[in-house]
């Protein structure tokens, strides 16, 4: 049976209107939460704002963190780096390059110390690699610290707005002990991209899959009412064996967090369950 977790912040009230962005206010609760409704899983969320807060950068916290991973019986084996893609240290000069390096190298130590293992580092929107100098400055930065990589037992998973080919491509240029994908269900339908080709194509490569709907060149939705074909990606997933996780980073409510998220569960759990039962 394939592990369903959800997005920090699912559980909570937006930050500012913005439908994913670190929950201050309530990240502990949502622990107590995830518990009582038996969820098991929890990817940790870091964007730009007040990142100097973010807990999982702050190593007095940590302890706290330990205390509610155990207490409640939540994993936290991801963590998505939203501030990466807000301010991708590829696309800045100099000293200014060199400062976002040496926070990753930092932050990196942080999440091995909370026993983090997949990084999720989005290629796409602000953070998309638009040009082959780019490219090659992803590619020198991360194999260049392959050491520091294997010394904190990680591993980075890039998604990317590639095509299938070109992800795979660029994937095949990082070795796989270290480096993976994380698959986005509504990123690639917004794309347009099908899902059989880039499963062929790179599949090996995916150890982490974002689970949302999305309506082709347009914004996130409620599952089932954009144009991802849910169904039909599970059911490859299983098909092919795949047996990691799937995070709910699904469309929002204003208000019932809780029970929507619990309604995507079901809605996810529903298609695997009559795949199996076949």
């Amino acid at each position: 049976m394939l592990n369903i977790g959800f997005m920090q912040g699912r559980l909570s009230d937006m930050v500012n209107g913005r439908i994913q962005s670190f929950p201050f206010s309530n990240w502990k609760e949502e622990f107590v939460i995830a518990h009582k409704n038996n969820f098991n899983t929890i990817e940790w969320t870091i964007d730009s704002i007040n990142i100097e807060n973010n807990p999982i950068l702050n190593t007095k916290m940590h302890s706290e963190i330990k205390s509610l991973k155990q207490k409640y019986s939540i994993d936290i084996p991801s963590v998505t780096c939203d501030f990466f893609m807000e301010k991708p240290f590829f696309k800045a000069n100099n000293q200014k390059r060199i400062s976002r390096e040496n926070f990753l190298l930092d932050f990196f130590k942080n999440c091995s110390e909370l026993n983090i293992t997949y990084i999720v580092i989005p290629l796409v929107d602000n953070g998309s690699i638009d040009i082959e100098t780019h490219e090659k400055i992803v590619l020198n930065f991360f194999l260049k610290n392959i050491g520091i990589i294997e010394k904190y037992n990680l591993q980075i998973i890039f998604e990317s707005n590639f095509p299938p080919e070109k992800l795979k491509i660029f994937i095949s240029k990082f070795p796989k002990k270290y480096f993976g994908i994380n698959y986005d269900t509504g990123n690639s339908a917004s794309l347009g991209y099908n899902y059989e080709e880039e499963f062929d194509a790179y599949f090996e490569y995916i150890k982490n899959v974002h689970i949302k709907d999305r309506i082709l060149g347009g914004t996130t939705v409620p599952l089932g009412e954009g144009d991802t074909d849910l169904s039909g990606i599970l059911i490859d997933l299983l098909k092919r064996n795949y047996s990691r996780n799937l995070i709910l980073q699904t469309a929002r409510d204003k208000n019932k967090h809780l029970e929507v998220l619990c309604n995507y569960r079901e809605f996810v759990l529903n298609i695997i369950n009559h795949y199996e039962k076949k």
